[in-house]
């Protein structure tokens, strides 16, 4: 049986290499039927304080202008996670 990626997706932690500007995560989301890649940036709330996850997706062929951007507030510590 093969499994049904319809509306999921997945994330993977990337070495940033000392560099702010990298995602610390990287990966796919299957949007009904439309595969977008996914990156994602932790950052830290100038309100308050605590640690998100700042999403990006954009579809992989660059022949697409059309982007979807995202930031999502996750109500998780962070700081427990090792990113």
């Amino acid at each position: 049986m093969e499994y049904d990626n319809t509306n999921s997706g997945v994330l993977f932690k990337q070495d940033v290499g000392g560099n702010p500007a990298r995602p610390v995560m990287t990966g796919s989301i299957d949007i009904e039927g439309v595969e977008y890649r996914l990156a994602a940036w932790k950052r830290i709330s100038s309100k308050t304080g605590k640690p998100f996850l700042s999403i990006k997706a954009e579809l992989p062929d660059p022949k697409y202008s059309k982007k979807a951007d995202a930031t999502v507030v996750v109500t998780e510590d962070l700081d427990t996670l090792d990113f």
